[in-house]
């Protein structure tokens, strides 16, 4: 029986594990939860899921000896899916954590959304523009989507050639990157009904 690609779900004590899960499992990954590291092998990807603060993910990170090994597979071009804090934290630093470093993968700050201009959260359904490298790497995005998001912050790489999606609120922002190994975005695709699904079976195909 074909489980489908083997997933490795990193579980850092961020609380949207279960819909991360299921979702996946929906567009047809074999999920394993990594709640301690070393990180085994055998996994066709890993995915870094989130909702919290930037520096106490870290940390917990950190104490579950799961930051540096997935430091080394994204540093190694492995395969890798982020959502929401999973995206933000692959940056060198976040506003909300001034002293904690972020994995460090791409350049760049992740920043606040200016309470004078916008509500703070953004919370609830809003559009993303694909980019022209998102379509190079996806054959078949769903078009003119619109994704669920909930988060104040958001990540501003020094790199625009790594974006793979832009969103308005304010201005506007990254909302997704990605490489040829690695996909990651603010929003979140498990609470975006069929766009969602989409975009994690697009990730999969490429496995």
């Amino acid at each position: 029986m074909n489980l489908g690609p083997r997933l490795g779900l990193i579980d850092y004590g961020s609380g949207n594990l279960r819909s991360v899960s299921k979702a996946l499992e929906a567009a047809g990954a074999h999920i394993t939860r990594l709640e301690q590291g070393p990180i085994a092998a055998g996994f066709d990807a890993l995915v870094l899921p989130g909702v919290g603060a930037f520096g106490d993910s870290v940390n917990q990170l950190k104490n579950r000896d799961l930051f540096v090994p997935l430091q080394e597979w994204l540093n190694d071009g492995r395969r890798f899916l982020g959502v929401c804090l999973g995206f933000q934290l692959l940056f060198e630093s976040s506003e909300e954590s001034p002293d904690v470093a972020g994995l460090g993968i791409f350049q760049g700050q992740v920043r606040k959304f200016s309470q004078e201009r916008v509500k703070v959260p953004q919370i609830g359904w809003n559009a993303v523009k694909w980019t022209q490298h998102a379509h190079t790497l996806y054959g078949k995005l769903p078009p003119d989507p619109y994704f669920y998001f909930v988060h104040s912050y958001y990540p501003q790489p020094k790199d625009e050639s790594i974006v793979a999606g832009y969103t308005e609120y304010g201005d506007s922002f990254a909302a997704a990157v990605a490489t040829k190994n690695l996909l990651a975005t603010q929003f979140h695709p498990e609470k975006s009904q069929e766009s969602g699904l989409l975009l994690l079976r697009q990730f999969l195909d490429t496995l």
